[in-house]
């Protein structure tokens, strides 16, 4: 009766927070995404009656500029989001061996980034990838280039920009997970014989895989969600999802082909996120 009464309670606590969420989240994603699958109807001007199809996703991907912006924005998050684990996995061990009276420290030094707007760091890779920038000034003086570089508005400006903006959420997902690791692990497998590599591959990379499962979905829907830092290094030469719903939504008021890019950047997020849980299944089950 105890136990009842206790779970009774228990709901109804939450009950406030789970109604709020339905029907101040759940309900108007969902209304949104449907009416991606919505055709015809009353609205209609052809008058033509409502029925539910993949007409505006047939007639979104016909458009070779609609392909094109969504396999740049894929193989822009799909880098990111790797070279991102690439570059944490070693900072994050790195940083879990600092002693814990300077651990704080550094953990508040990797947290800073994410108090500045993104705005603001998107001005200062502006600034650097400049013609007059310090990027270009290197370039000269090194002598890898005879004349200033056109670095903005190009893939690359905005592969930069977003791996430097989203790094910080991979590097503290790994830093969470290595922290859960006993030092006493790793050691017993360097004392039967194993090398670096093989600790890495077989002791910690399983070990912290809910880290870069966690870190890899946000990075990954960082980058196909990010719309300011696409639109300020890219431009309008190197258009992603974001900045193209951005133009079919205030530029040609097409909500239809919105609707079909939002309902696009939900199902790549459940995708990688999807995928990665696969990927690392066989690793737990062994």
């Amino acid at each position: 009766m105890i136990a009842n009464h206790k779970q009774r309670l228990g709901v109804m606590l939450v009950a406030p927070a789970l109604i709020f969420t339905i029907v101040c989240f759940l309900l108007p994603v969902a209304a949104l995404l449907l009416e991606a699958f919505r055709v015809g109807g009353p609205d209609s001007l052809d008058g033509a009656a409502l029925h539910w199809s993949l007409e505006r996703f047939y007639h979104f991907f016909a458009d070779p500029l609609n392909r094109q912006v969504f396999m740049r924005t894929l193989r822009i998050a799909i880098l990111v989001t790797l070279f991102a684990a690439l570059l944490s996995y070693p900072a994050a061990q790195a940083i879990v061996q600092v002693s814990p009276r300077w651990r704080g420290l550094v953990l508040g030094m990797m947290i800073l980034p994410l108090m500045v707007s993104p705005i603001a760091r998107t001005y200062a890779w502006i600034v650097l990838f400049g013609r007059n920038g310090a990027v270009n000034a290197v370039l000269l003086h090194l002598g890898l280039a005879d004349e200033p570089q056109r670095l903005l508005f190009s893939e690359m400006a905005v592969f930069v920009g977003l791996l430097q903006l989203l790094l910080p959420l991979m590097l503290m997902s790994l830093v969470s997970s290595m922290e859960n690791i006993s030092r006493d692990i790793t050691l017993a497998a360097s004392t039967l014989g194993a090398n670096a590599w093989q600790v890495f591959s077989r002791v910690t990379l399983p070990l912290t895989q809910e880290g870069l499962i966690v870190g890899g979905t946000l990075v990954f829907t960082g980058c196909v969600t990010a719309y300011v830092t696409p639109a300020l290094l890219g431009g309008p030469k190197v258009l992603m999802l974001e900045t193209l719903l951005y133009q079919k939504v205030s530029v040609e008021s097409d909500f239809g082909s919105a609707n079909v890019i939002a309902v696009i950047l939900v199902a790549m997020t459940l995708a990688v996120n999807a995928g990665l849980k696969r990927i690392a299944a066989p690793r737990s089950s062994k």
